[in-house]
């Protein structure tokens, strides 16, 4: 969190978040390197926030919508959510820019959470 001020603004446009749980999508992932894509799905609802569950994250490759990919870590929703407010109260797509990336532990998705500010 201490790459966040404010209201969870992102303080740089370089502040990510690796999702996490991707191990089961690996496939999904080696067909989506390299390409543009961004989160799919809107905010969770009152009801699914009272719920201390997983936030799963889909993306969108700008035709189709993949499955699940991930998870954002326990304790980031917010930042998530928060990002997700931004971006609808500007009038923009509820959709946080993302890229698939090689770790030393196979694919990753990151959030690009910095372009969100």
């Amino acid at each position: 969190m201490n790459d966040y001020k404010g209201v969870l603004v992102p303080k740089s446009a370089k502040t990510i978040i690796r999702l996490a749980g991707s191990d089961p999508y690996q496939a999904e992932l080696a067909s989506l390197l390299g390409e543009a894509v961004e989160t799919a799905g809107a905010q969770r609802t009152l009801e699914e926030e009272r719920v201390d569950a997983p936030m799963p994250i889909r993306l969108f490759t700008g035709t189709k919508v993949t499955g699940v990919v991930g998870t954002v870590p326990r304790g980031l929703e917010s930042a998530v959510s928060e990002a997700l407010s931004r971006l609808e109260v500007r009038g923009q797509k509820q959709r946080i820019p993302a890229r698939v990336v090689q770790s030393r532990h196979g694919l990753r998705v990151e959030l690009l959470m910095g372009e969100t500010r």
